[in-house]
């Protein structure tokens, strides 16, 4: 079975993962989430509680663009 990748793990396509990551609430709650599915439980929850959100905000549109995939931590 192949790795799923973006968001929540739905293999969604890199278009709709762009779009997602792209939307900072979305970008916020999602990639909070999918940090906690893949097992980096600190990193996760500081995004959710607000600490990291800026730094993950642009990490995370950087590696959606690069790579179609959350890369940093997640």
């Amino acid at each position: 079975m192949a790795k799923k990748k973006g968001y929540l793990n739905l293999g969604l396509g890199w278009l709709l993962n762009l779009i997602l990551a792209i939307i900072p609430v979305t970008s916020w709650l999602l990639g909070g989430i999918t940090r906690i599915q893949r097992g980096h439980l600190i990193s996760g929850i500081l995004q959710l509680l607000l600490i990291g959100e800026v730094i993950f905000y642009f990490v995370d549109l950087v590696t959606v663009i690069i790579s179609g995939d959350l890369r940093f931590f997640a």
